[in-house]
């Protein structure tokens, strides 16, 4: 009798996800509220436990087919089932081994090598995101766009390339950093700035922000010119070779620095600089700068709190509504301390978002590679944002701000937006609130 030959499994032996995290998931359904998948479609196979079922299933031998890897590709990444899950369970280390496998793995369609080719091929890289602010203002300037929507050419382009369109943020005159700003009265710290891809690229006023009220709260700022990207996008996407490669320049970068600690004011990047140690715990010559760098990493707001403040703060009568980054939130830990923060300024008003923890859909690359559910969840926010009547809406994430910013276009809606270093600094600085209005 001939032997059936043996059916092949998902993944391979190379940090497969881990069986005895996948065993800590008790199936109890609290993580399903908490799922923005879940929340539009109601399938089980789209919540982290059919996820974690699937990944499961992978590790017995099971196929990695089309069908299990759309589960995974439906995956926002935001982690809000880690907040809601009572048995801590690290669904975020999960989904990451499982989008490295899936990566090496499955076979994509044709549209989709090249669009994530295209993404990954731009999104990491600032230099080349920096040559895109020209043609991109002169694009604005001349509303190019309206004329490609209203003669409906706009419809033609593939929905990948609609979605850039449409997210594409204001540009105005990037304001460019020294590679270290001094720190105003007695020195506190000496702290190393990440200025990020898209954050330096699209949001250098944001960059800016944050030298000045690291200075003016006693901080010595120093900024690596050579720095380069973080790697989050990537990892995120399972490209974990990519991402490597990134890391090691990055901590190369920064290794001479003698910084005491490193901040980051990009909640994506934040959440995979602490996780550098996992994603380079097989590199032996980088392993151990990986975990001296990354017990240095510190998000802006988190780092604020922990000196305390020591420059006067300035009345801002605004009202504001404070957007939960995931990765900040979910990934970090990191709630209180943009609220404290905020909370402290006098006059300003804080509204909470109903329905907070749910994602915006941006999640990194996510809302071009997905735009349908991305573009739901990004206007289910946006009416969320709009119910508590604020003025403004404060971030901490690039992709957040772009994502919402462009739901509330399609309602025929606008409202300004800001960084939360950018409110603090127009608080420090005693510019006023209209100077965040805009």
């Amino acid at each position: 009798m001939t032997e059936t030959p043996a059916r092949p499994g998902a993944f391979d032996a190379f940090h497969p996800p881990q069986r005895e995290l996948i065993d800590d998931c008790v199936h109890c359904g609290f993580c399903l509220p908490s799922c923005p998948t879940y929340d539009l479609w109601g399938e089980e196979m789209d919540s982290p436990r059919g996820r974690i079922y699937l990944m499961k299933e992978g590790l017995e031998g099971e196929p990695l087919t089309d069908n299990v890897v759309e589960h995974f590709d439906a995956c926002l990444g935001c982690m809000a089932c880690v907040t809601a899950c009572p048995s801590g369970v690290q669904y975020g280390t999960l989904i990451t081994e499982t989008r490295a496998q899936v990566e090496r793995h499955h076979e994509r369609s044709r549209f989709e090598k090249l669009l994530r080719t295209a993404i990954f091929t731009l999104f990491p890289y600032p230099k080349r995101l920096r040559a895109m602010r020209g043609p991109l203002a002169l694009y604005q300037r001349t509303r190019l766009g309206r004329l490609l929507k209203r003669t409906g050419l706009m419809d033609k382009l593939p929905a990948g390339l609609q979605v850039m369109e449409s997210l594409a943020p204001p540009i105005s005159r990037a304001e460019k950093l020294p590679q270290r700003v001094p720190a105003r009265g007695e020195r506190r710290a000496t702290v190393g700035m990440i200025t990020g891809c898209v954050q330096s690229a699209f949001f250098p006023d944001v960059n800016a922000a944050t030298a000045r009220i690291l200075a003016a709260e006693g901080c010595d700022v120093v900024v690596p010119p050579s720095q380069g990207c973080c790697g989050a996008l990537s990892e995120h996407s399972g490209r974990e070779e990519e991402a490597v490669g990134f890391a090691r320049e990055l901590l190369d970068t920064f290794e001479a620095s003698g910084v005491d600690h490193v901040v980051i004011n990009s909640a994506g990047c934040g959440s995979t600089l602490k996780e550098y140690p996992r994603l380079l715990q097989d590199d032996p010559e980088y392993r151990e700068k990986a975990e001296r760098f990354s017990s240095k990493v510190r998000d802006i707001a988190e780092l604020l709190v922990d000196l305390g403040p020591v420059a006067e703060r300035h009345p801002l009568p605004v009202k504001i509504a404070y957007h939960d980054a995931c990765h900040l939130a979910h990934g970090q830990g990191i709630r209180s301390q943009p609220r404290d923060l905020l909370r402290a300024i006098p006059e300003l008003q804080l509204s909470e978002i109903n329905r907070a923890e749910l994602c915006c859909g941006s999640a990194g690359v996510y809302n071009l590679l997905q735009p349908e559910p991305a573009r739901e969840l990004g206007d289910r926010k946006a009416a969320n944002v709009l119910d508590t009547g604020a003025e403004l809406l404060v971030t901490a994430n690039p992709g957040c701000s772009m994502q919402i910013r462009t739901a509330l276009e399609r309602r025929g809606e606008s409202m300004s937006m800001a960084h939360t270093v950018q409110v603090l600094d127009a608080s420090i600085r005693g510019a006023g609130a209209d100077s965040l209005l805009r």
